[in-house]
């Protein structure tokens, strides 16, 4: 093992003083996994212009041991492909994998209420991080996690080897869990989904619990559900909290690209809108877009005389609404079969009405034919997405 047994100790320490750890078996998790064991080749950390890629073999230990229990996430992979160890200087790209920081990893992981005896099925394996501690506090055997990404499941099953865990790592899409070794107890989700895959429910015993984020494929304004499955198929439960994970390779939001003027041109009707769309910037109003119009895109963008500009697109109902600020009002072009900003406008409006009542607010239900978000009292406040949605 690593000797950074001090930086484990004091990271369990903040956990604990963050009102995070609870539990004392994992409280000796955290304390027993070496993290930086799993931040191998290395991290791209922020810089002005992009990433600075840092290696461990070519950094000093001490350093080393201080980024890699940073309170903060670490970035892994850039465009799928790009390890530290393969660039030099700053570099540009998006990220791919990370280390999620320890503080949303071990909330996730006391959150699952895990018994000792308990099957888990982790999609996203990432570094393995998360798996390690899994399987320091129930045991490697029952532990399975599954990594989409072929690449970064080798370099995981590496870090999981040298730690000791010689656990059940799987190459494949975690959408479809892994049905191999079902049914499991727990179904946790580092990854985003839009929603949850009716396969982990079907994969997970009744009584068990799924823990995922989920509402959309923005990179904010989504929610960590957490849904117990019933011994009819089904699962219910609510939103516990904010939530950001990268989504799920497949899943991944396309921008928009090209003249966005351009696609913009043919609208069918322009008015002032009644609540400005910079609400869509802020957490719960984006959550909310996103269930009342699902697959839209919220795109920024800024005219050639420096006025600020902005767009909803949702390219599967090949519609669009657009924005432009004058003064404190704004004015909103729409086109195409679907009213963009009339159905998310009306959605904000009851909302506020309602008071703006927090994400924990929302509850779910998952069957095999739908998703139904809703938050009790308010009979407009509520969505369903078929499958087909």
């Amino acid at each position: 093992m690593t000797g950074t047994t001090n930086e484990r100790r004091a990271l369990a320490e903040r956990l604990t003083k963050a009102g995070v750890l609870s539990t004392p078996r994992w409280r000796e998790a955290v304390e027993a996994v070496p993290r930086e064991l799993f931040l191998h080749p290395g991290v791209f950390l922020p810089a002005e212009g992009g990433w600075r890629p840092v290696t461990a073999d070519g950094t000093d230990p001490d350093a080393w041991a201080q980024i890699a229990y940073r309170d903060e996430s670490l970035t892994t992979q850039l465009d799928g492909h790009l390890t530290a160890d393969q660039a030099s200087g700053t570099v540009t790209g998006s990220p791919t994998s990370s280390s999620t920081t320890p503080v949303t990893v071990v909330d996730m992981l006391e959150e699952l209420n895990v018994e000792d005896d308990h099957q888990i099925l982790e999609i996203g394996t990432g570094t393995g991080y998360s798996a390690a501690l899994m399987c320091h506090r129930l045991g490697e055997d029952n532990v399975t996690t599954v990594e989409v990404d072929p690449d970064v499941a080798a370099r995981a099953d590496t870090a999981l080897e040298t730690a000791g865990y010689s656990t059940w790592t799987v190459t494949g899409d975690g959408l479809l869990g892994h049905p191999r070794r079902a049914p499991y107890d727990r179904v946790i989700a580092t990854c985003a989904v839009r929603r949850i895959p009716y396969t982990w429910i079907r994969q997970t015993k009744p009584g068990g619990v799924v823990l995922a984020t989920v509402g959309g494929s923005w990179h904010y304004g989504t929610g960590l559900a957490k849904v117990t499955v019933a011994t009819d198929g089904t699962a219910e439960g609510q939103i516990i909290g904010r939530s950001s994970f990268m989504q799920a390779r497949s899943q991944a939001e396309v921008p928009i690209a090209g003249d966005l003027s351009a696609r913009t041109a043919y609208a069918d009707s322009e008015r002032e809108t009644e609540l400005p769309p910079l609400l869509l910037e802020e957490w719960m109003p984006a959550f909310l877009t996103q269930l009342a119009a699902p697959g839209t895109h919220f795109t920024r963008a800024t005219s050639k005389e420096g006025n600020r500009l902005l767009y909803l697109f949702n390219p599967d109902r090949e519609s669009f609404a657009s924005f432009v600020q004058s003064g404190d009002a704004w004015t909103v072009r729409q086109g195409g079969p679907v009213a963009l900003w009339d159905t998310v406008e009306q959605t904000l409006t009851t909302w506020r009405d309602a008071g703006r009542p927090d994400i924990t607010a929302v509850r779910l239900r998952v069957t095999k034919q739908a998703h139904t978000y809703w938050i009790d009292g308010h009979p407009s406040l509520r969505w369903q997405h078929h499958l087909t949605c």
